[in-house]
């Protein structure tokens, strides 16, 4: 902001470019632009990806003034949609608030860890492990198809979870165990790895 002195002969004339002095020493700028909030509730097992094209569509046309709250209570279910709901986070421009409200078991864990910004409540808790398949065909074609998909397990794991697991705990659950922690573990983790949020739901900005 610029203050305009009088003219030269004290008239109304607008001043010359030098006798503009700055406000105060400091200039401030400001804009105003209008917060597009919106809340999806991803409860139960996570189904067909068909049930969540209004969610994707969402993700994909937000501006980066949107907030977008993703509260999670779910056992996990379908691989493949869980995979599309993430990647459509990380493509969308909007700041993308995952809660995690009771549990996030599975897939639902990806998808709670792939927030822009994570909210824990008390008493959840997360639960990773390696996938479960039914494979048909030629025993040749079994063994491929078993190879191909550990491979590709691995990566989404690793890439989605690292670094809130360790790579000794993405190895353990490759190897089947099955990985538990609750709110406690969850703040001391995020907290650990300086995430945007490892706190109380009471703390975010409310939806």
């Amino acid at each position: 902001m610029l203050q305009h002195s009088p003219g030269r002969n004290g008239g109304g004339e607008p001043p010359d470019e030098e006798e503009l002095e700055p406000f105060g020493g400091l200039m401030r700028y400001e804009r105003q632009v209008p917060i597009h909030q919106v809340s999806y509730y991803l409860c139960g097992e996570i189904q067909a990806p068909q049930f969540y094209t209004e969610l994707f569509y969402t993700l994909r046309s937000a501006s980066e003034t949107d907030l977008i709250y993703l509260h999670i209570n779910s056992p996990g279910g379908d691989f493949n949609t869980g995979l599309q709901i993430i990647n459509n986070m990380l493509a969308s421009d909007a700041h993308v608030v995952t809660v995690l409200e009771a549990r996030a078991y599975s897939m639902a864990a990806f998808i709670f860890l792939s927030g822009d910004e994570l909210v824990v409540h008390d008493n959840c808790q997360l639960m990773f492990h390696t996938y479960s398949s039914s494979f048909a065909g030629k025993g040749s074609e079994q063994l491929a198809e078993v190879h191909a998909l550990g491979n590709w397990f691995e990566k989404v794991t690793t890439r989605l979870c690292t670094p809130f697991l360790s790579p000794t705990d993405i190895n353990h659950i490759l190897q089947g165990s099955d990985l538990w922690m609750d709110s406690d573990e969850i703040r001391r983790r995020l907290g650990r790895i300086k995430h945007p949020k490892a706190a109380p739901r009471k703390s975010a900005t409310k939806p």
